[in-house]
């Protein structure tokens, strides 16, 4: 049985900053009330003709409901609608979200998945994500939508959704609803399941055929809190389109009914082969040894005791080959999470990480990376000691444009530390490489204490989720050891939950160390969050200019480093006012 959530109502309606523009993916007329009627037609593939359209609604105010709707390059259509929960600030930042990493994720979605357990991961890493954020930013859920999925493939209709946003199909003059209304059947403006609105969601998965002629459409509790499905099923059989379905909506909504509108309706005019493949069915190799050849690489040498990261060639050629773990064969949480680290891996392409690749034939379960010989920037400490100012500066610097890069996707690395960093050339003229994707996760989306613990800021301790901040901290940590040979709070256990003391300044360990480089690590150390540098740019403006640094001492510095000249006053002022009290106290005998 689900448990019923508190009642997220209609009158809750927010105004946020457009997470599109931040992520750089665009969104269709989130607030257009003009219909947006496209034909998507791949040759000799699925041909879909799109009408959709967005009525918030207060005509002078944005509305919380998004939409998009694309055809991609393997011959599959995606619809999204979401409409913004949230109680009150936030609803229309989750709705732009949830469409976004649909439509983004989706597209690159790993070939090892159908496409329903596409739909769900996707469904339960975003939902996660905004939870946590809500809670962090918030103190409570409010980042939460609904959200209504339909992927059209060849012959076959794929729908999720979670709230109340609808999906239906209509054919030969019958209109079939194919989602589910997750709503409290005593309290029908309770909603009971939907994205980021608790820890975990239950959404509503289906399947069914397609029919040249079909419509299908897709919209938020605007519409259908207004219009009945047998006015629904009386328009569509006219081909009214999304405007239309919009526009009636509007006519007969009452001041209690009145409310954002979306609707998104696709006519299916010509089928297509199936795209999506059924999910990939690996082996997992249980014993790996040196001389093996798994699809043309041989293998040399472990990496690990495990034996699952192996350096390998071909044609003359040196790779890393990265096996998914033995547990993955029994465990399904496990094999999920080794297919989602490899789709992420392979995904992100940038000059930070070592290229990705999974190989189209392969015969196992594994993905391959290009290999550098260079030693990890532990192994370069332990054996040359600290990084000089303008190698440590090009450190930071080359770390914050990865996280930057990281971020666009809302994706932190999540276990950073100087074992997953490659350091390459010669002292004065350094590059480095970041590696080991298998931490990487959904900014906010984690809040265990997954990681590296001497290198996890003291939120992440207390059940804080992971964040821009918590990065920005294990980046500190990571400066701070390559500066000084030492860890900032000393080397922590994975059971320990260690009483945090501001970090002694790095200079105290490296008198080569200049105030201005001291500064800008203390600041990203700092123990609370808010003292803390508020983004990865502004850090990296702090770096790429060091005139401008100021002086930095957190509240829990001890005195004698955050101001010894007033220390200094002081005792002189206490030893002073002792020597006379003691004059005093003689004069008198």
């Amino acid at each position: 049985m689900i448990a019923t959530l508190p009642a997220l109502t209609a009158e809750m309606k927010p105004k946020t900053i457009s997470a599109a523009a931040i992520i750089g993916i665009s969104i269709d007329s989130l607030d257009s009330q003009v219909e947006t009627t496209l034909v998507k037609s791949l040759a000799g593939h699925l041909r879909v003709h799109t009408s959709s359209c967005t009525r918030p609604r207060e005509d002078d105010k944005p509305g919380d409901d998004a939409s998009a709707a694309r055809a991609l390059d393997d011959g599959t259509f995606l619809a999204v609608v979401a409409d913004g929960l949230g109680s009150a600030r936030q609803g229309r930042d989750a709705a732009e979200k949830t469409v976004a990493q649909y439509i983004a994720n989706f597209r690159s979605r790993p070939r090892a998945w159908s496409t329903a357990k596409t739909l769900e991961e996707i469904a339960r890493h975003l939902n996660r994500q905004l939870h946590q954020e809500g809670l962090a930013r918030h103190e409570s859920p409010e980042l939460a939508s609904t959200v209504v999925v339909a992927v059209l493939d060849g012959n076959h209709l794929h729908i999720l959704n979670a709230g109340d946003s609808r999906a239906y199909r209509f054919r030969a003059g019958k209109l079939e609803r194919l989602s589910h209304d997750h709503r409290d059947s005593f309290q029908s403006h309770v909603l009971t399941q939907a994205i980021g609105l608790a820890d975990t969601v239950a959404p509503h998965i289906a399947q069914t055929d397609l029919a040249v002629g079909d419509l299908i459409l897709l919209c938020t509790d605007g519409l259908t809190d207004v219009l009945e499905d047998t006015a629904l099923a009386g328009l569509l059989a006219q081909h009214t389109s999304a405007r239309g379905l919009v526009l009636v909506a509007r006519e007969r909504a009452t001041p209690e009914t009145l409310d954002d509108i979306t609707a998104v309706v696709l006519e299916v005019q010509e089928l297509g082969p199936p795209a999506s493949a059924a999910s990939v069915a690996l082996p997992i190799p249980t014993q790996l040894k040196a001389g093996d050849v798994m699809d043309g690489y041989t293998l040399r040498r472990s990496f690990r005791a495990s034996d699952r990261i192996w350096l390998a060639a071909k044609s003359g050629q040196s790779f890393v080959l990265k096996f998914a773990p033995l547990e993955a064969q029994t465990n399904d949480a496990v094999l999920t999470a080794f297919i989602r680290e490899t789709w992420i891996a392979t995904t992100l392409k940038a000059d930070y990480f070592p290229a990705a690749t999974a190989p189209e034939d392969a015969t196992a379960r594994y993905y391959v990376l290009d290999y550098f010989h260079a030693p990890t920037l532990k192994q370069w400490l332990a054996e040359r000691g600290p990084l000089s100012t303008i190698d440590a500066a090009t450190l930071g610097k080359f770390l914050l444009a990865a996280a930057q890069f990281l971020l666009r996707p809302d994706f932190v690395h999540g276990d950073l530390k100087p074992e997953k960093i490659l350091v390459i050339g010669e002292p004065g003229t350094l590059a480095y490489k970041l590696i080991d994707l298998g931490n990487v996760a959904e900014v906010f989306s984690v809040n265990s204490r997954a990681g590296t613990p001497s290198y996890l800021a003291p939120e992440r301790f207390r059940g804080g989720a992971v964040s821009e901040a918590t990065e920005i901290f294990a980046l500190g940590a990571t400066l701070y050891e390559a500066l000084t040979g030492k860890l900032p709070h000393g080397e922590i256990e994975p059971f320990q939950t260690p009483q945090f003391r501001a970090a002694r300044r790095p200079s105290a360990h490296n008198p080569h160390i200049p105030p201005w480089l001291d500064a800008i690590v203390l600041r990203a150390l700092a123990l609370s969050p808010d003292e803390r540098f508020a983004a990865y740019s502004e850090m990296r403006y702090e770096l790429e200019h060091p005139e401008k640094v100021s002086a930095f001492r957190s509240a829990g510095t001890p005195l004698i480093e955050r101001d010894p000249e007033l220390l200094l006053k002081l005792l002189l002022a206490a030893s002073l006012a002792a020597n006379l009290a003691l004059l005093f106290f003689l004069l008198r005998k």
